[in-house]
């Protein structure tokens, strides 16, 4: 590293600090100071996300009452969102067209990309001060969050873990890394936020010399902070069906015994990306809860999208003890597609299920202001072909930028607002955006 950069770097990490011990004594100071906790969720928001807020609002026409009941109520609790990601960084766009112009390959410019957006802000100083202000706003204590690209590879979900653990060590005093219920409960008694870790994948060794060898990483990840893991995503792989095949065929005889190594290691089985047949025999022959920890109810539309769960899955993941995660996607939620529809296909869980099975997993991320300036900076890349991820069927839903604005992850206090309109009482409440994802995370560990 040349001695100009080791220094420029060096002076943003200091900088950085400085910043993380003024939004900590921020919060202390207005709370001391007799400032409302709930205030907090309103000050300072970006144009974005002021925006995002009135799209919402506008929506949901809450009362003056019942939106002061929704901010406090949401301020007080444990929000913990089942399955998403933290507040992300742009890009330097200068650097990308660099490491074009260089040569660099498409798999170098991907992790290029993911390096910055998910760490930048660690050194960045305006980086850093959106990312904070984008937690503040949303009032999430706790994010499930994707740490593993999708695969079954070591290598390659190792590089996201890698990420963020490097940002809960930089960042701790005010977003940590969780390793338990308990640490979730301790940041929210300290005014801080956490990360508790998933996984896109099963780590698998795939040498298929035997069971155990196969599985041994599993433990292995579980002991670097992973704990919920994909069964599948999207395709078939050796462990079953992903919701994007049309044979659904169902869990294998080797998907049985991953899931009996999760349960015996205390990682939660995730089926939001699995087929129906594959989630459904998941959950019934899982011992600990299985989740469905990014998804929506299939019984809504009626041409669900592929990543929905049908009712009778919904019932074996219940009755397994686990929860269904509610996404802000509006492709998935189909009807209006909007924060009114989020709150459907939570009310479906409820009446159906019971309120302790529901959850909100918002699948979406606050992206930075300066995103769509530094992303202008790099060259135009020639196009290419779907990933094998991505390839499912396709639909003609038409996806509006209300839809995608009133569900934005900043607007996290208004999906308890909008729980509070629908009637749902206090304790009910907390249970949806936070404690039940505390419950199904504290049954399933083994410490």
């Amino acid at each position: 590293m040349k001695r100009r950069t080791l220094i420029r770097s060096a002076i943003g990490l200091t900088a950085g600090l400085i910043v993380n011990r003024t939004y900590a004594g921020m919060l202390e100071s207005k709370i001391s100071q007799g400032s409302n906790p709930e205030d907090l969720l309103s000050e300072k928001l970006t144009p974005t996300m002021q925006h995002a807020r009135e799209v919402a609002l506008s929506i949901l026409k809450p009362t003056s009452k019942e939106l002061e009941r929704g901010l406090r109520l949401h301020a007080e609790s444990i929000v913990f969102d089942s399955y998403g990601f933290s507040p992300r960084a742009a890009i330097d766009g200068d650097a990308i067209a660099q490491a074009i112009e260089a040569g660099a390959s498409d798999e170098e410019l991907k992790d290029l990309r993911e390096e910055m957006t998910m760490t930048r802000y660690i050194s960045d100083l305006s980086e850093r001060r959106e990312y904070l202000d984008a937690w503040r706003a949303s009032g999430v204590t706790c994010v499930f969050q994707n740490a593993g690209e999708e695969g079954q590879d070591p290598l390659r979900l190792i590089k996201r873990l890698a990420r963020f653990t490097y940002v809960t060590d930089m960042l701790k005093s005010v977003v940590s890394k969780a390793s338990s219920p308990e640490e979730i409960r301790e940041a929210k008694r300290a005014g801080r936020h956490c990360l508790y870790l998933t996984g896109n994948g099963v780590p698998l060794t795939q040498q298929w010399n035997s069971v155990p060898d196969e599985l041994r990483y599993l433990r292995i990840f579980f002991q670097l902070g992973i704990r919920m893991m994909h069964l599948t995503y999207q395709r078939r792989n050796m462990i079953g069906d992903g919701c994007g095949e049309t044979s659904n065929a169902g869990l294998s005889d080797f998907g049985r015994s991953v899931i009996a190594e999760m349960n015996r290691v205390g990682v939660i089985p995730d089926c939001a990306h699995s087929g129906w047949r594959t989630s459904l025999e998941a959950a019934r022959h899982s011992s600990k809860p299985v989740v469905a920890s990014h998804t929506v109810c299939a019984a809504l539309d009626s041409q669900p999208h592929a990543r929905s769960k049908p009712d009778d899955v919904i019932r074996a993941i219940v009755d397994s003890g686990g929860l269904i995660g509610i996404c802000c996607i509006p492709r998935f939620l189909k009807g209006s597609g909007d924060i009114a529809m989020l709150l459907n296909h939570v009310d479906h869980v409820t009446k159906n299920f019971g309120v302790e099975h529901v959850a909100i997993g918002t699948d979406v991320e606050h992206n930075s202001q300066y995103a769509s300036v530094e992303n202008k900076k790099v060259p135009r890349q020639p196009r290419q072909r779907d990933e094998f991820r991505s390839l499912w069927p396709n639909d003609n839903f038409k996806t509006t930028s209300e839809m995608t604005q009133s569900l934005a992850w900043t607007n996290w206090p208004l999906f308890t607002v909008g729980l509070v309109q629908r009637g749902y009482r206090d304790e009910e409440i907390r249970k949806i955006i936070g404690e039940n994802v505390m419950r199904v995370s504290e049954e399933s560990l083994n410490l």
